[in-house]
């Protein structure tokens, strides 16, 4: 799903309106409808819903999706931000088809149970939000209501420069037909709470036919890539994964990584780790080979490397000076692409010159801190995506940065965001599942970006299903391998 900025959006709107053909009001109408069923579908009807209304387009949706719900049985009251005399045509229409017994309030009043629909600005922010709006969303981020945003919360910039931006703060927000950027990073993406894509069907040649480096990963997408197994294959088909990592007192980033491997698809995971922590391995995954390091750190690497698919390294590995010296031998031995995470990047940050031999088309998985320890300090969200593509781009890599919405960037300056997940696995080892998921999908024969693309999703999508069964807060890292599962 490609993500448009705000004014390819509005352009779409017209090429909508001109191409379908529809007519701007009856586009309105379609949009606030497909509002109003979600509404319908996830509220009960006993709360009261409270429709803050501002005087552009957005408040055009809000006066439309308020009759449609009133005549569904919702008990619905609308307070004004403005004057019906500074209202765009089409919420003048929306407004005047009001029913009678819609109440317009003066003061924004509401019983606790009352929801929030709020409908004061859209994607056409600038800059600093001014009053009238600016005390609104100000008294209402005070009150302890749910919040539900049309398209995008309040006083939100749908792309960069929400650093210091007053912002309704939104439990849920209804984006229209794709998320828009800033909902996606995490300078403002807070203020968005649960969002929901709500399609407005707008014009698919437009839509195709845009230019824009920011997609968005849907399961529509995953399921196009996973590719099928052969019914007389064997083993030896589907690659040899190696997984160097741990070290003594750190064996449980090892455990979680092979973990992951083993459920990706690939033939074989040969794990090397210390001697002398061999036999958690063996005990904790039996289908897993292991090769062995006579120190209690990563010192050595397989003398054949050539039966090795892929290779992911830096779990628990530390940053011990002889692991640092055969990180390097490795990377100028080894001429596959490989997934680097962990310490294996702490080590690229204070090495400088590894980064030359890093093999094209590896994968990094940098979290925000191991990112800032690569790129350096950011001025802001725009300044961090500029980095990251500059990281990918100097590197011939995908680099991954972990958080929610987990980012893909490319070397050629495309960013893919994940559409799953949740805060639960913001614990220790998730990360490490990732690596050794997706260091197996390389294995198993997907491409670097289609590797990162579904193994991110996958990821996700496992720490979803162990959030619905132990609470996000209960969940731990080892719970999303019970749920890590490739299928269409």
């Amino acid at each position: 799903m490609k993500i448009l900025t705000d004014l390819q959006i509005k352009e779409a709107d017209r090429y909508t309106i001109q191409n379908e053909p529809i007519s701007s009001i009856d586009l309105m109408e379609r949009a606030s409808m497909n509002i109003a069923l979600w509404i319908d579908k996830h509220i009960a009807k006993e709360h009261p819903l409270l429709f803050l209304i501002g005087k552009g387009n957005n408040g055009g949706d809000g006066f439309a999706v308020a009759r449609i719900l009133y005549e569904k049985g919702f008990k619905c009251s609308i307070f004004l931000a403005f004057t019906e005399e500074y209202l765009s045509e089409e919420s003048k229409f929306n407004f005047k088809r009001l029913p009678a017994d819609i109440k317009i309030l003066d003061t924004i009043s509401v019983a606790q149970e009352t929801i929030i629909i709020d409908a004061l600005l859209g994607t056409g922010v600038k800059g600093a939000v001014k009053d009238p709006i600016l005390s609104i969303i100000k008294e209402v981020n005070s009150l302890p209501n749910e919040i539900i945003s049309i398209d995008l919360p309040s006083g939100m910039i749908s792309e960069f420069g929400n650093e210091d931006q007053v912002i309704i703060k939104a439990s849920t927000t209804l984006t229209l037909e794709f998320p828009k950027l800033a909902m996606l990073l995490p300078e403002a993406g807070n203020f968005c709470g649960n969002i929901e894509i709500i399609p407005i069907q707008l014009h698919k040649e437009f839509i195709n036919d845009s230019d824009s480096p920011f997609y968005y990963t849907t399961e529509e997408l995953a399921k196009t890539l996973i590719l099928k197994r052969d019914k007389f294959a064997h083993k030896g088909t589907y690659g040899h994964a190696l997984l160097i990592c741990g070290s003594t007192g750190m064996m449980g980033a090892a455990v979680l990584a092979t973990g992951a491997a083993l459920h990706s698809g690939c033939g074989l995971v040969t794990v090397h780790t210390p001697k002398g922590e061999r036999a958690i391995i063996h005990t904790t995954h039996p289908s897993a080979i292991v090769s062995l390091d006579e120190e209690e750190y990563f010192s050595s690497f397989p003398e054949d490397l050539s039966k090795y698919t892929t290779i992911g390294i830096g779990p628990g590995l530390g940053q011990n000076t002889e692991t640092a010296k055969a990180f390097e031998s490795l990377l100028k031995r080894y001429s596959k692409p490989m997934v680097i995470d962990a310490d294996a990047l702490n080590i690229l940050a204070n090495n400088y010159r590894f980064r030359h031999h890093i093999p094209e088309g590896s994968i990094l998985t940098p979290h925000l801190g191991e990112l800032e320890r690569l790129v350096g300090k950011w001025d802001n969200e725009q300044h961090k995506l500029e980095l990251a593509r500059r990281l990918a781009s100097n590197t011939k890599s995908i680099v991954i940065v972990k958080g929610a919405h987990t980012m893909i960037c490319t070397p050629d300056g495309k960013y893919y965001f994940n559409s799953t997940g949740n805060s639960g696995m913001a614990k220790g080892g998730s990360g490490d599942i990732l690596t050794g998921f997706i260091t197996g999908l390389l294995a198993r024969g997907y491409s670097s970006l289609h590797a990162a693309i579904l193994g991110t999703y996958l990821h996700g999508i496992a720490g979803d299903k162990a959030a619905i069964k132990l609470s996000e807060e209960s969940m731990n890292s080892s719970d999303i391998i019970n749920e890590l599962k490739i299928q269409a």
